[in-house]
């Protein structure tokens, strides 16, 4: 029984990545390779800036910031999958399906923006050299870190409570993985245009808004790569910014296929569940491999590490 904006349904059921017995010890097998990689490489990223004081500058801070945001959205869905891959009860209850959307959509949003930081850092560090280091202060750099974070957790504040604010009255069947908007909306008996249309509306602010700010800083950037003369400074100063693009293109456009192209027909819930794995389970992974193969002062640190416990 349904009363007001209450429901009865106490818990939902997640029909995870496939229905095919056969393939879910293959895919739990994939699926944790990839959640343990995520922690090594991401944690390890963390410790390599922490103990080496020549990253110990507003690019690395907002990089360990990255890999933590990394490891924080990929644990808010990764265990859940993987546990559901092997049991046959695969419910989760209503606190947890809530608790899982606001932590997964609050990292989900605190990454856009920090990108956004990351890329306006780029543009001052190449672009007005001189002054960089006198702007972006240990001060500001925390400023611009608790700044994207208290939007992103009070983005999913709202976005959460106006989900869970809707009727739950029929199935109770997720056919999804985790516990996310569209497979939610899709379950709701009460009227979800209000909802969806809040859903677009913020969706498109927040990947516009900070994939904007992403766009301004390397058409800067690129301009003033342009005007240097040597062909070795264009180089060194386009590879400090080589792999912060790389992860925005991947980022940005899974985003942009998850939440503003929406498939009508057919399969479309089976596309969103291999572009959620990628976003939420694959970029993770990605980002401090692509960090540290790209990098050199982070290659370094990690080989004086290597070394140093060798000769031990």
């Amino acid at each position: 029984m349904v009363s007001g904006n209450h429901t009865a349904v106490t818990e939902f059921v997640l029909m995870g990545f496939t229905d095919r017995p056969e393939l879910q010890l293959p895919l739990f097998v994939v699926f944790l390779v990839i959640y343990l990689i995520t922690l090594v490489g991401n944690l390890g990223m963390i410790l390599l800036i922490k103990v080496d004081s020549r990253l110990h500058t507003p690019m690395y801070y907002f990089l360990s910031h990255l890999a933590f945001i990394d490891v924080c959205y990929s644990s808010s869905i990764g265990p859940k999958m993987l546990q559901n891959l092997l049991v046959k009860d695969k419910t989760i209850s209503f606190s947890g399906c809530f608790a899982q959307l606001y932590f997964s959509g609050a990292f989900a949003t605190t990454e856009c923006f920090l990108l956004a930081t990351m890329a306006y850092d780029r543009y001052m560090a190449i672009c007005n050299p001189l002054i960089y280091t006198a702007i972006m202060t240990q001060r500001v750099c925390k400023e611009l870190v608790i700044g994207v974070y208290t939007y992103g957790f009070l983005n999913a504040v709202v976005q959460t409570v106006l989900t869970f604010q809707l009727s739950f009255c029929g199935s109770n069947v997720i056919h999804h993985f985790y516990c996310a908007d569209p497979p939610l909306l899709a379950l709701s008996c009460s009227d979800t245009h209000r909802k969806e249309k809040q859903l677009l509306i913020f969706s498109a602010v927040n990947l516009t808004g900070s994939l904007l700010t992403v766009f301004i800083s390397y058409i800067c950037i690129l301009f003033s790569i342009i005007k240097i003369h040597s062909s070795q400074g264009r180089c060194k100063a386009f590879s400090t910014c080589a792999s912060h693009l790389t992860v925005v293109v991947i980022f940005y456009g899974t985003l942009f296929f998850m939440y503003l192209w929406q498939p009508t027909v057919g399969n479309s819930w089976k596309y969103n569940k291999v572009v959620s794995v990628f976003y939420s389970l694959v970029i993770p992974m990605l980002n401090p491999l692509i960090y540290s193969l790209r990098n050199t002062e982070v290659k370094d640190t990690l080989r004086k590490m290597i070394e140093g416990k060798e000769s031990q």
